[in-house]
């Protein structure tokens, strides 16, 4: 058991990759603190792991508050804190045209100074234990789609906060990595693309160019990969920025793919 005894918290820990990751942990031994918004999932993801094994605290990361709370949570329930998923993000569509102040501010909040505000808060406690943060970001960091604007400039912030994080408190024996995650069918994912006009099966009608292998990422597969950056057998590594997409991310052409 990769993670035993060690206490995690998972942002948006009750759907999705999120809820892969805190199922994956526990299994491993880790005892999780299961952040999310809606009590229905949380309590769900609560009764499959366990009350010995998961603890779930909802709260909204857009409330720049919430941090704090979250960390005293994971404190009341288990004593300690090891590892930090910041994983919790707002997927929405936008472009230049239809961006505005408001809807860029709401992103910006949650998806970059929620996570910022909450290694804030666990570092004394990770400081102690010679933890480590894994935040979950996206190929989009790179530049992103044309119709992610917000959602992209978001991930290159938070790509940048883990780089920043790594060097300024490596010292502290406190590692910061980052994983670059490519397209995951999520459950959330696919009704997203359902409800932007994609058939029932899109999933399986999807071009080569995106998805090689003949399927998409599953979320227990970027699970997989978290345990090895929460746990004691990615020490001491830090800053490290790995996506996990089935292709190059730098170099690719896939307009020249396609046209073979």
């Amino acid at each position: 058991m990769r993670l035993r005894d060690k206490v995690i918290i998972v942002t948006g820990g009750t759907s999705g990759i999120g809820r892969a990751i805190a199922e994956r942990a526990a299994a491993e031994g880790a005892r999780v603190l299961v952040h999310g918004i809606e009590r229905a999932d949380g309590e769900a993801v609560l009764a499959k792991l366990g009350a010995a094994s998961a603890a779930l605290h909802l709260d909204d990361l857009g409330d720049a508050m919430s941090a704090p709370r979250i960390v005293a949570a994971a404190v009341r329930a288990f004593g300690q804190i090891d590892g930090l998923v910041n994983n919790a993000a707002i997927v929405a569509r936008s472009s230049l045209a239809s961006t505005n102040a408001a809807f860029f501010d709401r992103m910006m909040a949650v998806n970059v100074r929620g996570p910022m505000l909450l290694i804030q808060a666990a570092l004394p406690y990770l400081k102690t234990t010679e933890g480590s943060v894994l935040n979950i970001g996206s190929i989009n960091a790179h530049s992103g789609q044309a119709n992610l604007l917000d959602y992209s400039l978001s991930k290159g912030a938070l790509q940048t906060l883990s780089r920043n994080l790594a060097n300024a408190h490596c010292a502290d024996r406190v590692r910061v990595n980052h994983l670059n995650v490519g397209w995951v069918l999520t459950d959330r994912e696919y009704a997203h693309q359902i409800e932007h006009g994609m058939a029932a099966d899109w999933p399986t009608t999807l071009p080569e160019q995106f998805a090689p292998s003949g399927r998409l990422i599953m979320p227990e597969e970027i699970a997989a990969a978290a345990v090895y950056w929460l746990g004691d057998e990615s020490r001491p590594i830090s800053g490290s920025v790995l996506e996990l997409e089935q292709y190059s991310i730098i170099g690719r052409n896939p307009n020249k793919a396609a046209a073979k």
